[in-house]
């Protein structure tokens, strides 16, 4: 065959054209943008006309309104599509095109003048939206309405657009489950009080070394530094649980769970605690079910009965990956992972001994001992 013909380039060449050219993005976020765009440009536009619509010189709605809705909508987590980039990197681009169309009256020089103003204004008030440009290009290019608005025109309609398509994406996000505006998860705290950092940062890559990192690549990335962090350590993680998906949760999980029924007392839970130096105990309904959890910290603010402090359990199924379960009995305060079947009865349970047992079998043989050394 030869090495020309299509059928011989690999499957992934073949249907590159198909795929996503943002990572993460799926059919149903794309479906979603394409209706989160029609909808707000639509009204946006519909609000225009109503202000707009008797005879006064201004557009229904500014050309970079399109742009903005494309960042709003396909990548809502970019901090070049959020609330205050859209709305102020808009107005103070069309504010310094406006500029640069009374200051310089070469109209080549002034598009030019104004796009570089627009990207250094919004540098500073950390405002940079890419369409941002575009509303210098329209203040320095408008013709006549936005000569007669002047510096009115950034305000009326650039930014009532700008405000009425946030706004607008605000509710769209919200009714679709998706998080907008964008927050980065934050850096997490140790949760017993303490100066160190959580367990999980302990060993592996911190902030320093994505700071250098950054540096040395000497490029701008359309990624909160936040989310970057989180995207590795999850990348961290999945490498793990694929290295080690041989180990189930059914082959490390303890079989004799010892548990309480709801209808027990306060005093019976911390006997079965103490007496079995545990410090997770099940609570089951009357049919075997599983309810929740208590502990010594439960217990601590309960009197005869103990309905009203029974934790949420932490639960995985026996056929998942053991090492899946580092995160939550990693995190501080989960001491143990309940494993049911799917009627919600209890098989067993993991412990964070139990894990680590497995984590310390997982290590490739020779690696423990080369760590001691």
């Amino acid at each position: 065959m030869s090495s020309l013909d299509p059928q011989s380039k690999p499957a992934s060449a073949r249907f590159r054209l198909f795929t996503p050219i943002l990572a993460g993005a799926t059919l149903r976020e794309r479906l979603l943008a394409c209706l989160g765009a029609l909808i707000s440009i639509a009204v946006t536009g519909m609000i225009g006309g109503y202000f707009f619509g008797d005879g006064i010189d201004l557009p229904l709605i500014v050309a970079p309104m399109g742009a903005s809705a494309v960042l709003l909508f396909a990548v809502p987590a970019s901090p070049l599509a959020q609330p205050w980039s859209i709305i102020g990197g808009n107005t103070i681009s069309a504010l310094m095109g406006v500029f640069a169309a009374h200051v310089v009256h070469d109209p080549v020089i002034a598009i030019g003048v104004g796009v570089s103003l627009a990207i250094a204004a919004m540098s500073f008030t950390r405002s940079l939206h890419p369409p941002g440009g575009a509303a210098a290009l329209t203040a320095v290019l408008g013709g006549p309405a936005v000569a007669h608005w002047g510096l009115l025109f950034p305000l009326i309609p650039v930014a009532l657009n700008s405000c009425v398509l946030v706004a607008l994406g605000i509710a769209f996000h919200k009714l679709s489950w998706r998080s907008y505006p964008h927050v980065a998860a934050p850096v997490a705290a140790n949760l017993h009080g303490t100066t160190d950092l959580p367990s999980d940062r302990r060993v592996g890559f911190n902030e320093q070394d994505i700071d250098a990192a950054l540096v040395n690549l000497d490029e701008s990335f359309d990624i909160d530094r936040g989310d970057l962090g989180r995207l590795l350590r999850q990348v961290e993680f999945e490498s793990l649980v694929r290295s080690n998906g041989k180990i189930l949760c059914r082959d490390i999980m303890s079989q004799d769970v010892i548990s309480i029924e709801e209808s027990g007392t306060t005093e019976d839970a911390r006997a079965l605690l103490l007496k079995h130096n545990i410090r997770t105990l099940p609570v089951r309904s009357d049919d075997g079910r599983l309810i929740g959890t208590l502990g010594l910290r439960e217990l601590a603010h309960a009197s005869v009965s103990f309905k009203d402090h029974i934790s949420p359990a932490a639960t995985a199924s026996a056929g998942d990956k053991a090492l899946s379960l580092l995160p939550v009995l990693t995190d501080g305060h989960t001491h143990a992972v309940i494993i049911i079947d799917a009627e919600l009865k209890i098989l067993g349970l993991i412990s964070q001994t139990d894990l680590l047992s497995a984590v310390a079998r997982a290590l490739p043989a020779g690696q423990s001992d080369n760590r001691a050394a």
